[in-house]
């Protein structure tokens, strides 16, 4: 018998003049994970996969700051979301 995956999701937000660092705005786990991406298509906003980050960020407290040891796996977000927003911008 194999343990179907439960679908994850977690919404960041980030605003370089008022966070310390990326913050967890809303996270959840079956139902609510789908509700969360299916908002983030809606509203047009990037969804980026990784299951790792997801099963550790979905744990994580809202509206608290991520902890520093994911960083580096948010700051690859973050560079995803800046090409995409870099992209979308006429030269």
């Amino acid at each position: 018998m194999t343990k179907e995956k439960i679908k994850k999701a977690v919404a960041l937000s980030y605003n370089l003049k008022r966070d310390a660092a990326p913050r967890v705005i809303a996270a959840g786990q079956g139902l609510t994970a789908e509700a969360i991406c299916r908002i983030a298509q809606e509203e047009q906003i990037p969804l980026y996969k990784n299951e790792g980050l997801a099963e550790r960020l979905v744990r994580q407290e809202l509206n608290t700051p991520i902890p520093p040891e994911l960083y580096p796996a948010v700051a690859e977000i973050l560079a995803f979301v800046y090409r995409l927003d870099a992209e979308e911008q006429p030269i």
